[in-house]
């Protein structure tokens, strides 16, 4: 039997300090936590989740210890961005958005690359985790 799966709801990240990161991605990607999973905060190892389109998908950020290896480097998550928005993003880039791409140098308008289906933007976070946005 094969499942197929539906969309993207979240993805683990492991990080040395969940509010950190918690504040990196509300500040620097607008996203949220999300009030129907704040009581998994308060569980020891719990995550803390957080979206940035009203919870349809998210990220689980879950602190290194309490039985989480400190790296998950590899990992990856992708964002899909409406047509406008991206091109705001990409506008951004070096002047209210500095982000650093997956060659360690700054992320730029000219950093964008043709995926043939769509254009991306390829960074990473503070942590090491691969982040893209199309």
């Amino acid at each position: 039997m094969r499942i197929k799966l539906g969309q993207l709801d979240h993805m683990h990240l492991v990080v040395p300090d969940r509010e950190h990161a918690a504040r990196w991605y509300e500040q620097t990607l607008g996203f949220e936590r999300v009030e129907e999973y704040r009581y998994w905060e308060a569980i020891p190892g719990g995550p803390l989740h957080m979206s940035a389109d009203g919870g349809a998908s998210g990220i689980a950020l879950f602190e290194a210890g309490n039985g989480h290896k400190e790296s998950s480097i590899g990992m990856g998550v992708a964002f899909k961005l409406p047509a406008k928005e991206f091109i705001e993003f990409a506008n951004a880039l070096g002047t209210s958005i500095n982000l650093t791409g997956k060659d360690g140098q700054p992320l730029t308008r000219q950093s964008i690359v043709d995926l043939y289906l769509c254009y991306s933007f390829g960074f990473m976070d503070p942590y090491g985790h691969e982040l893209e946005l199309n």
